[in-house]
């Protein structure tokens, strides 16, 4: 039975654990999507592909004059 359920929580909270493994720059926001939304089949593959995607960075230009 406690096996049971570190597999079934391990596979709902995948996308979080993908998310701060991979050092994404808004691992919190999909923890939080994860979380809250996970137990609905839309919230948790929209965090699991947020979590796949890669980081953004941003992006300083220099003007010279």
């Amino acid at each position: 039975m406690d096996n049971t359920l570190i597999i079934i929580l391990t596979l709902y909270f995948l996308p979080s654990l993908i998310a701060v493994y991979r050092k994404h720059q808004d691992w919190l926001a999909i923890c939080m999507v994860n979380l809250f939304l996970g137990w609905t089949i839309i919230g948790w593959f929209r965090a699991l592909f947020w979590s796949g995607t890669a980081p953004r960075f941003k992006v300083s230009t220099i003007i010279e004059n």
